[in-house]
């Protein structure tokens, strides 16, 4: 009985709890330090990111194609890597060879 009692409150709390906004809220932008303030979430266009190609794939290069071509994320495929295969509108794909330059920029 004492059980019932006091858990009817703190289930309270719990909901309560699940309503408000913080940092990793969906309703709430995060910021991790070094990435770019450049809004995400778009539909990827890989035409203005394609003077990427023959950069070497490093954080910022990839980051910057990324922003340039409006895509929510970007992946590096490396020859051989097996990959999924699904498409996504939102999705940059920088292909590199094993020099790790990138050679070819698309989305899906």
């Amino acid at each position: 009985m004492r059980f019932s009692l006091m858990a009817l409150p703190l289930a309270s709390l719990a909901l309560m709890a699940g309503c408000t906004t913080g940092p990793f809220s969906k309703s709430s932008p995060s910021t991790v330090a070094g990435a770019s303030t450049a809004p995400v979430g778009g539909v990827c266009d890989a035409q203005p990111a394609q003077s990427f190609v023959g950069q070497n794939s490093t954080a910022q290069v990839v980051e910057a194609a990324r922003v340039k071509s409006g895509a929510n994320m970007a992946r590096v495929l490396r020859p051989g890597q097996m990959i999924t295969k699904e498409y996504s509108t939102q999705r940059l794909n920088l292909e590199v060879d094993a020099a790790d330059r990138i050679v070819a920029v698309r989305c899906g």
